[in-house]
């Protein structure tokens, strides 16, 4: 069975606080002339800047490990706000109006915020949005299915480019971040995607994840809309109750030669924990890893976790599982003892408690 989206947006999206401002944002043509002339003038010299500076972040953290990192020197307002961003010092002098989001991750967040509104141009989806976002997600609009150009998402004219993955943020993708800032646009990093030292979460938590929602929510002027979106999350979070049989299990993500599994402090390990699930693969110090078929033989999980994406399926996962002689001889693949999570569930976002939830919800049905 697929696993369950969060049911946690619902209330979130119908928050006043984030919907104060709808009447300002409602004409995308209401864009300051100065600002438009200038990214209109500057985007066809994007690529040959982009060639010329790093991309991504930072080398050099100066962050303490347990993370971000917005700066307490704020007017009333909340603004101008100042946040270290994976190495990154970033910026708002105001709340950003015009937004490109890369990755499920971050469209997914600003729909359960109420944001739907504010976002230009969405690219790189992992899937269709849950079912209680789809209303909210049927007037955005598609730039690409993959990482969208500078080209691409300079032309929505956005003042900021909310990425799911540092990668996202490259002179062969959307852009790098210091061509994108001299073209007035500012860039942000899912924080959970960080990937540099003193900024990658160790071990992500879902006490991290809420924080990034707050953090979300003071980044968009939206704090009472994000405060209640974790308050709802939370209850959901607590209200569910545990495996306690003390099973293994292993976190198949996607590969065929050499599988590509959830290691022990990222996304697929938080959620397993929370399930009652101790991870295989749970002594890697990293988010997700490659392990051999005769590493997995060895580790003989009790039950297997199939990430289902549309461009490898859980069904393609239990096909090769079923063909490979080692893997066949498992008692978990010989009793198809599977546990199945849509791949949008599997990075840090609003999904993540309903993933823990359907984990329970499935093991119980397998007796």
């Amino acid at each position: 069975m697929p696993a369950r989206p969060s049911r946690s947006s619902n209330a979130a999206r119908s928050s006043n606080a984030a919907r104060s401002s709808n009447a300002a944002r409602s004409s995308n043509a209401a864009r300051p002339s100065v600002r438009t002339t200038r990214l209109r003038a500057l985007a066809a010299t994007a690529v040959p800047i982009a060639a010329l500076l790093l991309a991504g972040c930072a080398g050099n953290s100066t962050a303490s490990p347990d993370g971000a990192r917005a700066s307490t020197d704020t007017g009333s307002s909340g603004y101008p706000l100042t946040i270290d961003n994976c190495g990154t010092e970033v910026t708002f002098e105001s709340a950003p109006e015009r937004v490109v989001t890369v990755k499920s991750s971050t469209l997914e967040l600003m729909l359960a915020l109420g944001l739907e509104d504010r976002v230009v141009g969405s690219a790189f989806s992992d899937g269709p949005v849950p079912e209680e976002l789809a209303e909210a997600a049927s007037g955005v609009d598609v730039l690409s299915d993959k990482v969208p150009s500078q080209e691409a998402t300079l032309a929505t004219e956005p003042d900021l480019v909310f990425a799911g993955w540092e990668s996202n943020l490259s002179a062969e993708g959307a852009g790098d971040r210091d061509t994108l800032a001299k073209l007035g646009v500012a860039s942000y990093v899912a924080p959970a995607a960080c990937k540099g030292a003193g900024y990658m979460p160790n071990p992500l938590t879902f006490d991290e994840v809420f924080r990034e929602f707050e953090e979300a929510g003071a980044i968009f002027g939206v704090p009472d809309a994000a405060t209640e979106l974790v308050a709802q999350q939370r209850t959901e979070l607590d209200a569910i109750e545990p495996n306690t049989d003390g099973l293994t299990a292993l976190w198949y993500s996607s590969g065929d030669d050499t599988p590509y599994v959830g290691a022990g402090i990222g996304a697929p390990q938080m959620i397993m924990q929370a399930a009652g699930l101790e991870n295989v693969a749970a002594d890697v110090e990293d988010t997700w890893t490659a392990m051999g078929w005769e590493a997995i033989v060895a580790a003989n999980p009790d039950v297997i976790v199939l990430v289902d994406a549309a461009w490898n399926t859980a069904r393609q996962k239990v096909e090769l599982l079923e063909a490979n002689a080692a893997t066949a001889a498992l008692p978990a693949v010989q009793q198809q003892r599977y546990l199945v999570v849509d791949f949008p569930a599997t990075e840090a976002g609003v999904r993540n408690v309903g993933a823990v939830a359907s984990l329970v919800d499935q093991l119980e049905a397998l007796g």
